[in-house]
């Protein structure tokens, strides 16, 4: 079984613990890939979301091999037979678990922006993790919460190699795993997108379950809080756009004022809780720009990759998107393309009468919308990384093809994914200035 993402993961996860509902159970992630697959279970469960914070104590001169683990409230789970054959004295135990107490204050306090640790006295725990690879953790994590008052521990996650899977099924009340594959050499390779979760996604996701811990936040129609009159109020919602009959999800953020909105689309092997497209959009966000992330194909498309070079269709969607937005706000329009999403930004920008204002396309394939290139008259940012070869001949000759305002913009020794050091962070710049520069001018 091959997940697009943790949010993928996350929502399938929760179909198999549909049955814990009527528990009223708290769900508990594991920090840090654990937690957006945590929050998707949380919300189809309609339950409270924490952190399970835990770290392992390692033996001083095997650090691998832990002789025990601490969590919050004091919890600690000791294996006295590890101590004893690793014959580990007073002062070994001390020293590790002293800086292990510190590091584990200091991501609880980063993690939950000084929110108190939910209560487990008495209630059903879902401990959740994006994947097993061992177990260690995973089981040191069941055994804190159950350290921690909880009447019922279950470990849920979406893949785990077989022999890990068996061990964990007596280590708990219940096990859920939705694939324990054979041919498993590291979680990664059961997902399109792994890429690593930051802390402050961890923040932004707990910070919105603490908001409102029910998945019934919905997706307005038109005359709610996206209406057109309401540009000078906050708003953070989820939304359910009908785009040619396809219902798709999404997240609108209008900060206060804003004066223009951008729509994102997103290209292979991603979604609109990637953290490369959510970095980019806090970054709009905080120049006063609106956003709008949401999935051009549903969870079941997104499963068969020849849809994410359908072009057309991709564009279609986002035209038809683009037509609800603007039943809900006024404000000029602009498109933020990654990937194949680039060339469906480019290729709905062209369609007459779209009146986009400006297009940044973001290690795109302006290659797969070329016989519509001449037809864009958005102000076109195209933003290369500097290694990325053979993406950057193609962005050059869709440089040369475009009639419209165009820039090319290559970051040094950046990947497609810019994954280096600082990349991603120039990208999110260039995107800021073009949007505010083409944008405004409308507004």
């Amino acid at each position: 079984m091959l997940f697009t993402d943790r949010a993928d993961a996350g929502q399938r996860l929760a179909e198999a613990l549909q049955h814990l509902e009527g528990e009223e159970p708290v769900v508990l992630g594991l920090p840090r890939g654990g937690v957006p697959v945590a929050f998707q279970v949380a919300r189809a469960l309609k339950a409270p979301l924490d952190v399970i914070v835990v770290r392992k104590l390692g033996v001083p001169y095997q650090r691998e091999l832990g002789f025990g683990a601490i969590g919050e409230g004091g919890v600690r789970v000791i294996s006295d037979d590890i101590v004893r054959r690793g014959r580990l004295g007073q002062a070994d135990l001390a020293s590790v678990e002293h800086a292990e107490a510190a590091e584990l204050a200091r991501q609880a306090e980063r993690f939950r922006a000084g929110r108190p640790r939910l209560s487990l006295k008495g209630r059903t725990a879902i401990v959740v993790d994006d994947g097993i690879a061992t177990g260690a953790t995973a089981a040191a994590a069941c055994q804190v919460v159950r350290a921690q008052g909880a009447s019922r521990v279950v470990l849920a996650v979406p893949v785990a190699p077989p022999d890990a899977a068996e061990r964990l099924r007596t280590a708990t009340d219940e096990f859920v795993c939705l694939s324990t594959p054979f041919a498993f050499s590291a979680v990664g390779e059961w997902y399109q997108d792994f890429s690593q979760t930051p802390d402050d996604e961890v923040v932004a996701l707990l910070a919105q379950a603490a908001a409102d811990p029910g998945p019934e936040r919905s997706a307005p129609d038109a005359g709610t809080a996206a209406d057109k009159d309401v540009a000078d109020k906050d708003v953070e919602e989820e939304v359910a756009i009908d785009a040619a009959g396809v219902r798709l999800t999404g997240d609108l953020h209008l900060p206060a004022g804003a004066r223009a909105v951008v729509m994102f689309a997103h290209g292979s092997g991603s979604s609109r809780h990637s953290p490369r497209n959510r970095l980019v959009a806090a970054a709009l966000n905080e120049a006063g720009l609106g956003t709008l992330l949401f999935d051009l194909l549903t969870p079941a498309e997104e499963a068969h990759r020849s849809n994410v070079f359908d072009i057309g269709t991709l564009a279609d969607r986002l035209t038809a998107a683009t037509r609800w937005l603007r039943d809900r706000t006024a404000l000029p329009i602009g498109y933020f393309g990654a990937s194949t999403g680039a060339a469906a930004a480019l290729w709905s920008a062209a369609t007459p009468g779209a009146d986009v204002g400006a297009v940044v396309s973001r290690g795109g394939r302006p290659d797969l919308a070329e016989p519509l290139l001449v037809a864009v008259r958005a102000p076109t940012l195209l933003i290369v990384g500097g290694n990325d070869n053979v993406v950057i001949d193609l962005n050059r000759e869709a440089e040369a093809a475009l009639r419209c305002e165009t820039r090319l913009e290559i970051i040094p020794g950046a990947t497609h994914l810019f994954e280096e050091h600082g990349a991603l962070q120039q990208v999110a710049d260039l995107a800021r200035d073009w949007f505010l520069r083409h944008l405004m001018q409308e507004a």
